[in-house]
């Protein structure tokens, strides 16, 4: 499953292409709670399809109401200076519309997009490019230029500038079955995911659609990988061969996760080999994660996949921890108050 972005885009390029009308609606700002935070796209077909959201699904009835099933051929505004609306001003409003207590979101609405620039911005996102989206407002005037790094969602007096793609990339070592609950999540959260595993017996059965499968080892998958701020790497075979090298290429990359399964025991015996073996050192080894995930209880592997899930997605919205989630930490507090085994 691609980015929502870019499957919303790759609707609405479709729908113009095809002479149809329609509408870019983007949140541009919000006040108080919202269901979807700024920077937020939906495209709406003349037809009533939707693609993407703005809301918990209120607002999207509305809209379509407004501008798809009016029961007029031009139920949809042409092309022109784009628009703006409120919703949520009153409690009432909010009420209404499904938004949180207090929640007031404004959207910008482009109508009838140019095919042609939607298919150029598409195709640069489809070639893992970063660009930058400006909206004129005064006209709708649409310009495209490649971007350095993302950047949120801006809007002044004369402009809107919205940057889109690439998409985030997973990179997971390991063919085996927690691998496939990971890899299905991932694809759900927006991720392009890879799958890495050079063992026959592994990869035979793989069965996730949409997952690009490797089979070279994964020290030279991770360097053909080539991970970026928008990357994060995941070792699941519990196999030193495979998992080590993998990782410390990882460590010399931007990554923004770099994490391994396995036991703190299997952990810290995974960080003294690369401390003793390839000359890492406990500064050097701060970015990899391990135990990876945060503390759910988890003992199935989907409950695992879970967890891992859910650590990748605090790191990559910059959302720090709190301990108690941590696994490593929550072991080690269960294990003293435990105390010593008993002797046998």
């Amino acid at each position: 499953m691609e980015n929502i972005d870019v499957t919303v885009l790759r609707a609405l390029r479709d729908w113009r292409a095809a002479g149809r009308q329609a509408l870019l609606v983007t949140v541009v700002r919000t006040w108080g709670s919202s269901p979807r935070p700024v920077g937020s796209i939906m495209a709406l077909c003349e037809n009533g399809a939707v693609v993407g959201s703005v809301s918990g699904g209120c607002i999207e009835d509305d809209l379509i109401a407004r501008y798809a099933r009016q029961g007029a051929a031009d139920a949809l505004p042409h092309s022109g200076a784009p628009g703006f609306a409120k919703y949520g001003i009153t409690a009432d409003e909010a009420h209404r519309f499904g938004l949180p207590c207090g929640g007031t979101l404004e959207l910008l609405f482009e109508f009838d997009p140019d095919p042609a620039s939607l298919a150029e911005l598409v195709r640069a996102l489809d070639s893992g490019r970063l660009m930058r989206r400006q909206v004129r407002l005064g006209d709708g005037q649409v310009t495209l230029t490649p971007a350095d790094a993302p950047a949120e969602l801006s809007l002044d007096d004369t402009q809107l500038t919205n940057t889109f793609g690439p998409e985030y990339r997973m990179l997971i070592i390991g063919a085996g079955q927690m691998s496939e609950y990971l890899a299905t999540m991932a694809q759900f959260c927006g991720f392009a995911v890879t799958v890495c595993d050079p063992r026959e017996e592994y990869r035979g059965g793989w069965s996730v659609p949409g997952v690009q499968l490797a089979t070279d080892m994964p020290d030279d998958v991770v360097t053909a990988f080539k991970p970026d701020k928008r990357s994060c790497v995941i070792a699941l075979t519990h196999d030193p061969k495979l998992d080590d090298l993998a990782l410390l290429e990882a460590l010399g990359s931007d990554a923004f996760y770099i994490g391994a399964l396995g036991s703190r025991r299997n952990n810290a015996a995974r960080r003294q080999r690369m401390i003793e073996h390839f000359g890492q050192t406990e500064d050097s080894l701060k970015p990899l994660r391990g135990p990876v995930g945060i503390f759910i209880g988890s003992k199935t592997p989907p409950e695992i996949a879970v967890s891992v899930m859910a650590e990748v997605l605090a790191v990559k919205n910059g959302v720090t921890l709190p301990r108690d989630l941590d696994v490593a930490h929550v072991k080690d507090q269960q294990g003293a108050a435990a105390g010593p085994p008993a002797c046998v």
